[in-house]
């Protein structure tokens, strides 16, 4: 007779399988999505963009999906690359910095304790030292120094080449991973009627303001940080990280074409005026937002603790009375009788003493 006493365990192990390699062909679509949408906003050498967006999707499959994705970010990464040149050794390399960027931010915002909320302070500290200015780092030198030995670049500009390439993930981590996570934990059905008119006005009038501060030729990129502080302020990073990514990417199109604020600048000026205000915005945005969640979080606390005071003063009063009630009980329990007669016989021995002298209360003659 076959034993098959192994066999939910190996059932168990195929279903673990199957959904470890359908995590990683979803890491992989993702990233290469983002990557054909990055690319459109490259600026340098026809594959560095001002927003990476891939590196920012990343990070997110990696926090959901766990380190195994790595093999479909790898995969996505040097497929993308691959037409863009300039050699396969080059792209093979690329592609390795551009996993092991994401997977040293994984593992230093689990070290971190990092929440996927970003409820705290500490997360949205965490998620930009460690995650943005750190981790990125390591996919700007692995991708520049392939880029200019491959040929894609000539040696004189290693530093401009890196520096846009840390500045595109940077962004990528900073606009990306937050909206990301928000679109996973946001509580959108808690929304009233006239809350969500507010949002969709708010996101709506973002959208039209940063297309035409972006478009004039004045420089007002400055207008859109009061409806981000609006946005933060009133729906958190629901209201904030929806802003940030429009307004990054209308920013972002606006330096690649040359226009608006942009047009007066040459490539890498465009690109420094860009970055600098992507990360103004990026930032006062997640740190203010952060800041109010962990205000709501703390004030939602306090709520819960003056919640359970309330009640375990109604249970002490409840018991105090129960404890007087049975007090006074014990009390009328033990007051000694009159005349020696206990219990119920008192009055009995009170009515044959009245009857004894007459009922008048005076002795007989």
């Amino acid at each position: 007779m076959e034993d098959t006493s192994a066999d939910p365990a190996r059932h168990g192990k195929d279903r673990d399988l199957v959904a470890v390699i359908l995590r990683i062909l979803v890491a992989a679509a993702a990233y290469y999505a983002a990557a054909e949408l990055g690319l459109r906003l490259a600026a340098v050498h026809g594959h560095i963009a001002p927003l990476w967006l891939p590196i920012g999707v990343a990070i997110v499959c990696l926090l959901l999906f766990g380190p195994w994705t790595c093999a479909g970010i790898v995969l996505a990464a040097f497929v993308v690359n691959l037409p863009l040149g300039p050699s396969i050794p080059a792209v093979a390399m690329i592609a390795v910095g551009d996993t092991i960027a994401p997977l040293c931010a994984y593992l230093l915002l689990g070290r971190a304790g990092f929440h996927l909320e970003l409820d705290r302070l500490r997360d949205a500290v965490a998620l930009i030292f460690l995650g943005a200015f750190g981790s990125t780092m390591i996919s700007a030198t692995v991708g520049a120094t392939a880029v200019v030995l491959g040929g894609g670049a000539p040696a004189g500009q290693y530093w401009q080449t890196w520096s846009v390439w840390w500045t595109g993930d940077m962004m990528g981590v900073l606009v990306i991973v937050p909206f990301l996570l928000v679109l996973r934990t946001a509580r959108f059905r808690d929304l009233s009627a006239v809350r969500w008119l507010e949002l969709a006005a708010l996101i709506g009038g973002t959208l039209v303001l940063t297309v035409a501060v972006t478009a004039s030729t004045y420089d007002l990129l400055f207008l859109v940080f009061p409806p981000l502080i609006w946005a933060a302020l009133r729906f958190g990073h629901t209201g904030a990280v929806p802003c940030v990514l429009i307004v990054a990417l209308a920013a972002a199109m606006a330096a690649t074409r040359g226009v608006g604020p942009f047009a007066h600048h040459g490539v890498f000026g465009r690109l420094v005026t860009l970055q600098t205000f992507n990360s103004a915005v990026a930032l006062t945005a997640l740190l203010l937002a952060t800041m109010v969640s962990e205000r709501d979080s703390a004030r939602r606390a306090v709520d819960r603790v003056a919640a359970d005071l309330t009640k375990m003063t109604d249970d002490l009063d409840r018991g105090q009375r129960t404890l007087k009630g049975m007090v006074l009980d014990l009390m009328r329990a033990q007051r000694p009788p009159a005349d020696g007669i206990t219990g119920g016989n008192a009055d009995t021995a009170d009515r044959t003493r009245r009857r004894a002298v007459g009922g008048d209360g005076d002795p007989p003659a």
